[in-house]
């Protein structure tokens, strides 16, 4: 898709508060999607980029074509006009690098003092008072990095469990919904990687505490930095107790926030409110799903900001599908066809774990090789193996990532891997985090047909030996849970 630039090159009448000369080159620019304007008044010119299916193109085309030179002393063309009509359709792309400038410092200097320029801003003012920020205080980092259907949910808790994390849930996903405009079309279209970008720079912003950044994806847009519709909010103790929840009070100590409570009791989320609790807090851990690979994060291992540790979660792919057609019947709609008659429908999307297994077992090669880059920061996890012995492996991951393993920790380790149902307080169900692990780790092969498995087999037959993860032969084989299909002994996770 090309977007084209205007181009005149005037000397401004004296009546104008520019000096000098403002020129617009002419090019062609690839920019989907949006309109970005950029104005540069030290400089005394302006780049304009527009859409060509944008509906201001024809305007701004009329536009530029009365702003050519007809004399050295007056335009024709105000530039004010040009820039209200393209400033009018401003997209996420522009809006995030041009507030990328401002974030990239944090609201204070390193990661916790301040800087004077903040101190003007009355949003960071709350923030940047040295008499209660740590300065010297070391930040752990911490990325659950997993795919849909993986265990995120769960093994997420495990770390926001502790009361020194600011955990935030999959807050990647305001990036996506605002890039494809909630359309579900063009979120299939879209290329994996054509946000990694503005992933990245979230994340980055996230660490440094500036919860403001979120403001350029949430939709609607948060009101004087307050948001109604901030994803699964209820998935963060920081997010639904003192200070962003002032009504908290002693409730939020004895039970779990979850989906109904949380809202309810603290009402919209309070953005300024949130960062001051993440500067409080030691630590921050962020879960996502929608990073591709391991190898796409590296830009954040060798930023000199973070001390980035990466988790990576991976699962048995014929369990992720299994999960993935309970919890997306829409999306798997075809998948579940299959399931129910045997039969496999001509238009099943094979992609839809394809996908999935290439990207596991890039991230996991890359692992593997030991890159300088990753030394240190890496953690393979198997969901099954933390789902058979969940203390052990949480104890693990809390001593690959340098936190301590707390009583409160042991107690929600004990309640949420021993339940054979939930409440009805707990967790939504689609994200739900009580289960009996064990029994949850290979209920897939009673749910999922032969003919199914076979095939995903085939299709991801490399990965499924890279993980550890056994293939069957028949219908008794699969069905028989007495015999396991996760190899014990000849998987290590890297820890180095």
């Amino acid at each position: 898709m090309r977007a084209a630039g205007c181009v005149a090159e005037e000397a401004l009448s004296p009546d104008h508060n520019w000096k000098g000369k403002q020129n617009l080159k002419k090019e062609s620019y690839d920019v989907p999607w949006s309109a970005s304007c950029a104005v540069h008044v030290e400089y005394g010119w302006q780049d304009c980029q527009i859409d060509r299916f944008s509906p201001l193109f024809s305007q701004v085309s009329e536009t530029r074509e009365g702003c050519r030179a007809r004399g050295r002393r007056r335009m024709e063309c105000s530039w004010k006009t040009v820039v209200l009509l393209v400033c009018a359709s401003l997209g996420v792309q522009y809006t995030a690098i041009r507030t990328l400038r401002d974030s990239m410092s944090g609201p204070c200097q390193g990661t916790y003092r301040c800087q004077s320029r903040h101190h003007r801003d009355s949003r960071w003012r709350a923030l940047c008072d040295d008499s209660w920020m740590p300065v010297d205080s070391p930040r752990k980092h911490i990325l659950l990095f997993a795919t849909t259907r993986s265990g995120s949910s769960f093994t997420g808790q495990l770390l926001n469990q502790h009361p020194g994390v600011f955990y935030v849930f999959e807050p990647l996903y305001h990036v996506q919904q605002a890039f494809t405009n909630s359309s579900s079309r063009l979120r299939r279209t879209l290329d994996r990687r054509a946000l990694l970008g503005a992933y990245r720079d979230l994340l980055l912003n996230l660490y440094t505490c500036d919860l403001h950044f979120m403001e350029n994806y949430i939709r609607p847009e948060p009101q004087d930095h307050v948001t109604g519709s901030f994803f699964r909010r209820s998935s963060s103790h920081a997010l639904c107790t003192p200070p962003v929840c002032l009504d908290a009070g002693d409730v939020a100590a004895s039970v779990t926030p979850d989906e109904t409570w949380c809202p309810k009791k603290c009402g919209a989320l309070n953005l300024t409110q949130a960062s001051m609790s993440c500067l409080s807090r030691e630590h921050v851990a962020i879960k996502t799903v929608r990073v591709p690979e391991v190898g796409d994060l590296r830009i954040l291992t060798e930023d000199p900001r973070l001390d980035l540790k990466i988790v990576h979660l991976v699962r048995d792919p014929r369990a992720i599908l299994a999960s993935r057609m309970m919890a997306f019947s829409d999306q798997f709609r075809a998948w579940k066809i299959w399931n129910a008659t045997g039969r496999q429908p001509r238009y099943v999307d094979l992609t839809q774990i394809t996908s999935t297994c290439k990207d596991m077992a890039a991230s996991a090669e890359t692992g593997l090789q030991r890159p300088a880059w990753l030394r240190g920061r890496y953690l393979l996890v198997r969901y099954e193996d933390l789902a058979f012995n969940p203390r052990d492996k949480a104890t693990e991951i809390y001593r690959f990532v340098g936190l301590e393993m707390e009583d409160r920790v042991r107690m929600w380790i004990e309640k949420n891997t021993n339940s054979n149902g939930s409440s009805p307080s707990e967790w939504n169900y689609r994200y739900s985090t009580t289960r009996d692990s064990r029994a949850t780790a290979e209920s897939w092969r009673l749910r999922l047909g032969f003919d199914i498995v076979r095939t995903v087999q085939n299709l991801c037959n490399d990965t499924l030996a890279l993980l550890g993860y056994k293939q069957v032969h028949s219908a008794a084989e699969l069905r028989n849970l007495s015999h396991s299909l996760v190899e014990h002994g000849t998987f290590q996770p890297i820890t180095w």
